[in-house]
């Protein structure tokens, strides 16, 4: 048994907390308490956070404690919203959402882009991931082995909901969660693709586990850009660096979702 599968009592507390680093950084920093948006995004690529700023959208969040990531809010029909971006990786995504949950978060939102699997149709498109194999280590230390990390049903029948019959349609479909994307082998994309994988990504198996162990609202999506480099012309995600399509995707997720907490 490999040391990531041995001393795991998953029903054990944390020694460690986002709690206990958020208090240290609020007193170095000498940062007021006061919470997030109740609604956050993450972008690891980064692109959607860099769309607000360069139209004036965006500004820093002055609660957001954390070390190693800014905090952007940006307001949207009258509702504030958070975003922060460069957050790549299982481990990385996890130790920001643990963080904004105890900051006040309610909803959290992933959109990463993804490589394609299956060829169901060209790039860039989006995928509501309703499951994703944990080929990382990250959701090891949250719940017990298993091949998959499972989505909230519920999350991901309100997102199908939420972008039927709009302008951006989504797929509904299983991902594979890596940490090393260098290592994608033909062999390993070969065995995705038979199990019915749509798509490769590096965060939503870390993030489901964390979801399902501290019950807290979380949805992934897969905005797949790209063939892994085999063709000339790869990773282009169309206006904006895909910015504007993502953004409206997340915003119309959230805003259903309010209307069902209101």
């Amino acid at each position: 048994m490999p040391p990531i599968l041995r001393a795991k009592d998953h029903r054990s507390p944390s020694v460690f907390t986002p709690n206990a680093l958020l208090r240290e950084a609020r007193r170095q920093k000498k940062i007021v308490a006061g919470p997030v948006p109740e609604i956050c995004f993450l972008d690891p690529d980064g692109d959607i956070v860099l769309h607000l700023r360069r139209a004036g959208c965006a500004r820093r969040h002055e609660r957001w404690a954390c070390y190693h990531t800014e905090l952007y809010a940006f307001d949207q029909d009258g509702i504030e919203f958070g975003i922060v971006g460069q957050a790549v990786g299982a481990a990385f995504a996890v130790l920001v959402a643990e963080q904004l949950f105890a900051s006040g978060c309610r909803l959290l939102v992933s959109m990463t882009s993804a490589g394609q699997i299956a060829a169901v149709r060209p790039p860039p498109y989006f995928i509501i991931v309703d499951r994703a194999l944990r080929d990382e280590g990250t959701s090891y230390h949250y719940l017990p082995a298993s091949d998959y990390s499972m989505a909230d049903r519920d999350l991901v029948r309100l997102a199908g909901g939420a972008l039927e019959g709009g302008v951006t349609a989504a797929l509904i479909g299983a991902t594979w969660t890596t940490d090393a994307p260098f290592r994608e082998t033909a062999e390993a994309i070969e065995t995705a693709r038979a199990e019915g994988i749509l798509a490769v990504e590096m965060e939503a198996a870390a993030l489901y586990a964390f979801a399902a162990a501290c019950r807290r609202p979380v949805l992934c999506f897969a905005h797949v850009t790209n063939q892994m480099g085999l063709i000339e012309g790869d990773f282009e995600k169309g206006a904006a660096d895909g910015a504007k399509e993502s953004l409206d995707v997340l915003l119309r997720v959230a805003r259903r979702w309010r209307q069902g907490e209101a």
